[in-house]
């Protein structure tokens, strides 16, 4: 089969899933990694012919498409905030407002000018994205990483070694914990926050693949992860310490009241590229 006779019948195929750019999008993705090829080599190469095993390969992708996969799960990692992550059904898949919390916190420190070490604690890491990705960029800052996933903790782990940094990790639920291990500078979290009402509004291939308990909380308690973790900030930062928050954009309001009234000051949150109130910084 050519490849140009394949992407006819992967744009077919996907038609009444995707739009049309996204099927692009999917289609030159999966060439670049499974067969080497650049958008250039495409439109040069356009009768290339695929052999058995890598019809079999696309073949394969495509299907997992149909049935709502995320591509960053069937190839396996995606790439945060210029750095490559492995990912899998274990831990969520690292979305763009997540790099913009991680741009706030780099950017604050670089304007501090300190060299002295930094200690920071990430709750609940995940794939590690936060973690590694301020490990990496900042070579003063001492970061530890908690969760609650022993599987998402061996993802993370692996992505600290990928991009070649040192992290302690911790297995733990935050919900039952009545103290940290040491006090930070920084504490920083990405916690479930999305209310099952907002299921509705939600991509299937989200609800079906990624982990409901990273994702999801009660309508009844949203900020159930935000109340404990605060307090818990609050109780083990160092004077002057900073947390910081990716929070549900439609609970500003109530995540800011909620981090003033244990006892922050300087509470400020911050929209996203879309304009929506997507972090929060709160000095102790």
């Amino acid at each position: 089969m050519k490849l140009s006779v394949f992407r006819n019948n992967f744009t077919a195929t996907l038609a009444a899933f995707y739009p049309d750019q996204e099927i692009n999008t999917f289609f030159f993705r999966l060439v670049e990694v499974y067969l080497g090829m650049e958008r250039i080599d495409i439109t040069l190469n356009k009768d290339r012919i695929l052999n058995e095993n890598e019809q079999k390969t696309l073949k394969n992708a495509q299907n997992r498409l149909k049935n709502g996969e995320p591509l960053q799960y069937i190839l396996g990692s995606t790439e945060f905030y210029g750095l490559i992550f492995q990912v899998n059904p274990d831990v969520l898949i690292p979305r763009p407002e997540t790099e913009e919390l991680v741009e706030w916190i780099i950017s604050d420190q670089e304007q501090s000018s300190t060299s002295e070490k930094v200690s920071v604690l990430d709750i609940g890491t995940g794939s590690g994205c936060i973690a590694v990705t301020l490990a990496k960029n900042l070579p003063n800052f001492e970061v530890s990483a908690l969760d609650l996933s022993a599987e998402a903790l061996k993802t993370a782990s692996k992505n600290a070694e990928i991009n070649k940094v040192n992290l302690n990790f911790e297995q733990a639920d935050v919900l039952k914990m009545d103290k940290l291990s040491k006090e930070y500078d920084i504490i920083v979290s990405n916690p479930p926050y999305v209310r099952k009402l907002e299921k509705a509004s939600m991509h299937k291939n989200v609800l079906d693949h990624e982990p409901e308990t990273a994702l999801f909380v009660e309508n009844d308690d949203p900020l159930i992860f935000y109340r404990k973790i605060a307090a818990l900030a609050f109780a083990h930062l160092k004077p002057g310490g900073k947390l910081y928050f990716e929070i549900n954009q439609y609970l500003e309001e109530e995540t800011r009241d909620l981090v003033k009234n244990i006892g922050f000051l300087e509470v400020q949150t911050r929209n996203d590229l879309f304009k929506n109130p997507r972090m929060l910084r709160a000095v102790k």
